[in-house]
């Protein structure tokens, strides 16, 4: 059973920066494609930053600069550094793995960007 456990979520202003972390846990995969996706009301979610399958980076345009992937294979862990944040950057993160039984989800973390 996949699981994953995220943390780092919070309050900041405009400019300020966040780290988000992404524990999984049952993972099959030696080293999975494993990420971040972002979604707000009424939207679609989409892709932030994500490691693919065979360890390359995609970055959201929006987001390219400004936030860095990095992960600890030994450990299944991902991590977000974001930096620069925006007030369009408020969202509920949601950490993300491909492994053999298919995608899995975390619970989601709320980064809200305001002044």
């Amino acid at each position: 059973q996949v699981q994953l456990v995220e943390s780092g979520g919070g309050l900041v202003q405009p400019g300020g920066s966040l780290r988000l972390s992404c524990a999984a846990s049952g993972v099959i995969f030696r080293v999975p494609a494993m990420g971040w996706h972002r979604q707000v009301p009424g939207k679609q979610r989409e892709l932030v930053a994500v490691f693919t399958s065979v360890g390359d980076t995609n970055y959201a345009a929006s987001v390219k600069g400004r936030f860095t992937i990095s992960r600890d294979n030994a450990k299944n862990t991902v991590h977000l550094q974001m930096n620069n944040l925006k007030p369009e950057d408020t969202a509920v993160y949601y950490c993300y793995v491909r492994d053999l039984g298919g995608d899995y989800w975390g619970q989601g973390t709320q980064v809200t960007v305001s002044s």
